[in-house]
């Protein structure tokens, strides 16, 4: 067998890797898609789905048990004193079925809704983050759905029992030196009769500590009879041959049973394989395009705790003669944090309802939900420590020991950091979601701007682009958001809704005018990029929060109050949407690289001198050289 190495490959070999585990076709309608091409398709939103009865029913009746379990079993001070989640507590977590939440109740889960699972891990991630955490690696990435998906009857039958009741999973893709550029990936599967033999290093592996089961990403050698390429396994966790070297630790999310895995000669037999050869990184995308929903949910959780936090304690803390919540500069913050919770509540439960009915392609919401979610519950955090002052700055039981309420806002704060790096980076987002939003152009013009095309493939795809921009161009000039009676249905709402259609057209304009200006050099265009994407996920927000507070007012449930907070959030964003649109041409982006290089190659390096660097020793990356093991195991296997 030949052994693992890092791999050195070539920007444009990385960006081939990742257009090729893309999904490349659109068979269904996408808001998203359609918003960044300046085409408001309200009628894919509008009316709010709603879920089935029985749905609905099983839900409750499930999320009423969770919170008797999470307020009378789940201490979440201990999990964070001690770092870790007791065993009994997640035993019980077992016996309520929440291992599984999203499996067919024919192999044993309770087959809830994406809504409802969503609302799950909102729920038990208040409780303890650590939990929402387990909860989530396990049923968003891990076994479960990609086996769901991809799996085969026979490997449904044989994991899916275990995953619903007893057993825990983990998804294994990171590396020491590999992070978001998969096509470095070193840990291989090399085919052995009707096996594979793994060996490679994964970090960061969420639940592989205490799993049961894992998903691995490992690479396949081509050779005769193997197509080879990044490939999935589904992988007993106490295989001989594997070894939890080290449970990592970190600022925040102190229960999380997060380590390092190594795999020596790790034998899988075939049939644990997912999907054929080649496949991994399209079966773990397509796991992802409803598995990022999971994460926005928590942040929805915690959007709420932080508007309970910041009602209570402003209008019980005085200064100079009332409430603090009645001085502008701290309603201001209050006033973001519930039109925010808001808005991100809207957008979750509105991407997961149409996750559900399966009509529309979510991919582009999915991934706007977890940057939108990441950002926005990140600022709640920090606004609501900024609310308690220094209460906020102190730890809740250092609060308690002299006699006050024991608030961890400083805990959420740093539990809530990890959120926009989980699961795809923020940057990492951008450019996932740029990619998507400008896919209907690559598709008709990439060829113009791809270096290796011949003349007569440029000539062909300046036919089609002649075509489609002759078509789509003049519908960007005018547009329903242009007339005063426009999306009347929506009362005072109505207003935001028409600037949501002309600024998508403007979205549009500009994203065409940077591609026919910068051309192939696009891609490096990451500054523009990103607020073109933050701009739609600002529109994408704002269209959800107008859908939501309608379906509200028409179903009688705080239809004056859903109105109020999504007019004062859709106002709040369209503030930032502008500043947005304003640094897409006057920014310091070309500045930022010079001085970049200037920091690279030292010639500010006089500016770090006065100062002592507390960093040990050791190399900025483990070395992950394949082989034995040579440290103790320390999974933590549960009964």
């Amino acid at each position: 067998m030949t052994a693992p190495s890092i791999r050195n490959v070539s920007e444009r070999e990385a960006r081939q890797v990742a257009e090729a585990a893309r999904e490349q076709d659109w068979r269904k309608p996408s808001f998203a898609k359609e918003l960044f091409l300046g085409r408001f398709r309200l009628d894919l939103i509008h009316p709010h789905p709603t879920p089935a009865a029985d749905d609905v029913r099983r839900g409750e009746k499930f999320l009423a048990t969770l919170r008797d379990f999470c307020e009378t079993q789940v201490d979440g001070a201990r999990i964070e004193r001690e770092g870790q989640i007791p065993d009994e507590t997640i035993a019980g977590l077992k016996a309520l079925g929440a291992l599984g939440m999203k499996i067919d109740p024919k192999y044993g889960g309770l087959g809830l809704t994406q809504v409802y699972y969503n609302r799950a891990l909102s729920l038990a991630g208040t409780a303890s983050p650590a939990i929402g955490a387990l909860l989530s690696a396990h049923q968003s990435i891990g076994v479960p759905q990609p086996l769901k998906l991809f799996g085969t009857q026979e490997q449904k039958e044989t994991f899916l029992p275990r995953l619903a009741r007893t057993d825990i999973s983990a998804f294994l893709l990171t590396e020491p030196d590999v992070g978001s550029d998969p096509a470095r990936l070193a840990t291989v599967a090399v085919p052995d009769g009707k096996d594979y033999v793994l060996d490679g290093v994964k970090l960061w592996t969420t639940n592989g500590v205490v799993a049961d089961l894992l998903v691995v990403m490992a690479r396949v050698p081509a050779s005769e009879g193997h197509k080879g390429g990044i490939t999935a396994f589904v992988v007993e966790a106490d295989s001989p041959g594997i070894t939890v070297e080290n449970r990592n630790a970190f600022m925040g999310l102190r229960g999380l049973e997060n380590g390092v895995t190594r795999f020596h000669r790790v034998r899988v037999p075939a049939a644990h394989r997912i999907g054929p050869e080649g496949a991994g990184l399209k079966i773990a995308l397509t796991t992802l395009n409803t598995g990022r929903l999971s994460l926005p949910a928590m942040c929805v959780g915690s959007g709420k705790w932080c508007l309970k936090i910041a009602r209570e304690w402003s209008a019980a803390r005085e200064q100079w003669g009332r409430p603090i919540a009645r001085h502008e500069a701290v309603g201001a913050k209050i006033s973001f944090i519930a039109a925010t919770t808001f808005a991100l509540e809207a957008v979750v439960d509105l991407s997961s309802q149409m996750a559900d009915e399966n009509r529309n392609d979510i991919r582009i919401e999915a991934a706007l939900a977890k940057l939108y979610g990441s950002e926005m519950g990140w600022l709640m955090a920090d606004e609501l420590v900024q609310i308690r002052g220094g209460r906020g700055f102190e730890t809740a039981d250092s609060l308690a020991a002299r006699g006050e309420r024991a608030v961890p806002a400083e805990q959420m704060l740093r539990d809530m950091r990890i959120n926009r790096i989980f699961e795809g980076s923020t940057e990492i987002m951008h450019l996932l979601i740029a990619r998507e939003a400008v896919d209907a152009h690559l598709s008709v013009a990439g060829d113009l701007i791809d270096p290796d095309k011949s003349l007569a493939d440029k000539g062909r795809a300046a036919a089609r682009a002649g075509g489609f921009y002759a078509r789509w161009l003049p519908r960007l000039v005018a547009g329903p958001g242009q007339l005063p009676r426009t999306y009347q249905e929506f009362g005072r709402l109505a207003e935001h809704l028409r600037y949501v259609e002309r600024t998508s057209r403007k979205l549009a304009r500009s994203t065409f005018y940077a591609m026919s200006r910068w051309q192939g050099r696009m891609e490096t265009k990451q500054g523009f990029l990103g607020r073109i994407v933050d701009i739609g996920a600002e529109l994408f927000a704002m269209s959800a929060a107008c859908v939501r507070a309608e379906h509200l007012r028409e179903t009688g449930e705080h239809g004056r109050e859903a109105q109020q907070l999504a007019d004062v959030f859709c106002r709040q964003a369209r503030i930032r949407v502008e500043e947005l649109f304003g640094r897409l041409w006057t920014n310091t982006d070309e500045l930022d690289r010079k001085v970049v290089s200037g920091v690279l190659d030292g010639s500010y390096s006089w500016l770090e001198e006065g100062v002592i660097d507390p960093s040990g020793d050791g190399p900025w990356i483990a070395d992950a050289t394949p082989g034995p093991s040579r440290t103790d195991n320390v999974r933590r296997p549960l009964g």
